[in-house]
């Protein structure tokens, strides 16, 4: 087995790929366009959806990319060996193309080849789904299995929960799934161990999706007409595989990151389990931040949606960074690190340092602040309880108001001879996360793959919006995340103050004379310069490489663009902004309708 460095298994997956006649496509943003069901983009079939389901990719039927992905659901189990927030993932696509039988062999290729990855064929196993009443078991993929030298003994049939991907919503593309395992080499938890067990002796490191189906709103499902193959492998954890260590935390993609952490703190990455879990945290959570705030399209800390999510995870860093004692201000070294080791391939972090440093500052300062009013309402309220005991919700409210995590109240309560009602706070935080992921559920009620006429209208009239924005405020406007459901649309931009009546009443007028001109929305592909000369506004290059899609609007709009149009200006209806807010520093945010 090959060991490989972070940097080399990710060319190499691509170079294999590219042999095999896919077109290496870049990264998507980390903040996902005009999808209201993520607040990131947490894999690598999302910014593809659209061709998923049928449309034409500029860049042919067979794909290849690394993509950048965040998942935030699991940020306060981040310091074991395992979680991350920020991860790469390797992929490769079929639309319409390839199937089953090649996506499997080009697998087992890549995987044991002495020429790629060469990993001892004994130490995979695999699962495929059993069948139910919705679809059949999936004989085809454990037949090609064995056709490729696989002892049958290593093939697992699971269920549904196990290996069937989608839809990410209620209704969408989705299918059955093959899973590839490496065994650890751990002792079986028992007699019937297998790879659908917890006990960490298989470890997934590949996921090949089979999307034959498509899921109505009735819970039917419909063979689709044009069969998907979406594969992913995670960078990180198949590093750690091949470099035989215990964590992802263990392998070259974190050795810088760490010793910026150990040099800052005066403190060794293992000298005990406090200081393991510390510096994971801190390495994670500034490794994601570095890349949320680095991106073409990146958020600064705020309040709402994928700026909460940046805050928190800059907060948690500094509450670690306090624990190893690391001087104030210092968390922008490990993000330089972050920027050393990464930005080579990802170079919009070299673009943006000085943003990303001055954020990480800037918030610091700001939690300080924070801190300081936590510690004055400590103060104020250890005295209001008879029986010197802080109550679960008091606690919690500390947490989630003030940063403090569970470990810092109790400290400063046995400093005043308090005890904490520690059962209480986690019922409070378990009845917090429970209301959470129901807001979250609600995220995906329309699904991915929602691409109605009422969605496609709004996702024109963002188009027609921006270009609006920009003759109105400037051609500084650039838009910052873009989120749509059939009711509405949320358009954020670059702009540093708020919006005049004016203003806002120029735009909507400028929208509605475009609406009001009836004209053909007209879509061409064309080489990434060419779109570029002929005035296109867009993120060139972000997600469909050298050929892109260019939709004209007349005189109006001109932008470069994947997702869902009208085919005419003037079945939008009446334009209508609703709300201008600001959503962070120097980005603000739009709310609009259209009226039929």
């Amino acid at each position: 087995m090959r060991s490989l460095r972070t940097d080399e298994l990710r060319q190499l997956y691509l170079d294999f790929f590219k042999s095999k006649g896919h077109t290496v496509i870049p990264s998507a943003s980390l903040i996902p366009e005009n999808d209201p069901t993520v607040l990131f983009t947490t894999a690598g079939m999302h910014p593809l959806v659209p061709y998923l389901m049928g449309e034409k990719h500029p860049s042919g039927t067979r794909l290849t990319d690394v993509q950048k992905c965040v998942r935030t659901g699991d940020i306060d189990e981040v310091g074991d060996s395992s979680h991350c927030t920020f991860f790469e993932m390797l992929g490769n696509w079929s639309l319409g193309d390839y199937f089953k039988q090649e996506s499997i062999a080009w697998s087992w290729e890549f995987l044991t080849s002495e020429e790629w990855l060469g990993i001892d064929k004994d130490r995979l196993y695999f699962t495929c789904f059993e069948g139910d009443k919705d679809a059949p078991r999936d004989t085809v993929a454990h037949d090609r299995w064995v056709e490729m030298g696989v002892d049958p003994s290593h093939i697992f049939y699971l269920k549904k929960k196990h290996n069937w991907w989608g839809p990410a919503g209620m209704t969408g593309p989705c299918g059955p799934d093959t899973e590839i395992f490496y065994d650890t080499g751990k002792e079986k938890c028992s007699p019937y161990c297998n790879p659908a067990c917890s006990c960490g002796k298989y470890l997934e490191i590949w996921n090949n999706v089979f999307m034959e189906y498509n899921k109505l709103g009735e819970g039917k499902f419909e063979p689709l007409s044009q069969k998907n193959v979406d594969t992913g492998m995670g960078l990180d954890r198949t590093v750690a595989t091949l470099q035989g260590v215990e964590s992802v935390y263990d392998t070259d993609a974190f050795t810088e990151i760490l010793a910026a952490i150990s040099r800052l703190s005066g403190k060794n990455y293992k000298d005990s389990a406090e200081t393991v879990k510390a510096f994971r945290i801190i390495a994670d959570h500034i490794r994601c931040a570095t890349f949320i705030l680095g991106d073409h399209r990146g958020v600064t800390p705020s309040n709402v949606d994928q700026g909460y999510i940046l805050r928190r995870l800059i907060r948690r860093a500094i509450r670690y960074a306090m624990q190893l004692e690391m001087p104030q201000d210092s968390l922008k070294e490990v993000a330089n690190a972050v920027i050393e080791k990464y930005g080579k391939f990802y170079t919009e972090l070299v673009e943006n340092s000085e943003k990303i440093t001055a954020e990480l500052s800037r918030e610091e300062l700001r939690f300080q602040k924070t801190l300081k009013n936590g510690i004055r309402e400590f103060e104020r309220i250890k005295t209001t309880f008879a029986d010197n005991k802080i109550d679960g919700a008091s606690a919690f409210r500390l947490y989630d108001t003030f940063g403090f995590p569970i470990e810092f109240t109790l400290e400063m309560a046995t400093e005043n001879g308090l005890t904490v009602d520690v059962e209480g706070f986690h019922a409070a935080f378990e009845e917090h996360q429970k209301k959470s992921q129901a807001g979250a559920s609600q995220r995906f009620k329309g699904g991915l793959a929602d691409t109605g006429e009422a969605t496609a209208r709004l996702h024109t009239a963002t188009h027609l919006m921006q270009a609006a924005l920009r003759k109105v405020l400037g051609n500084g406007v650039a838009q910052r995340g873009s989120n749509i459901t059939e009711e509405r649309l949320r358009f954020d931009f670059s702009f540093e103050r708020k919006m005049t009546k004016e203003e806002i009443e120029e735009t909507e007028k400028l929208v509605n004379e475009a609406i009001q001109a009836d004209v053909p929305i007209i879509c061409e592909e064309l080489p990434i310069d060419e779109a570029r000369a002929s005035g296109a506004i867009g993120l060139f290059g972000d997600k469909y490489g050298e050929r892109v899609k260019v939709y004209t609007m007349g005189e109006y709009s001109k932008e470069i663009c994947g997702g869902p149009h009208a085919s005419r200006t003037g079945e939008l209806g009446t334009f209508k902004i609703k709300k201008e807010e600001a959503s962070s520093a120097g980005v603000r945010r739009i709310k609009a309708v259209l009226i039929k």
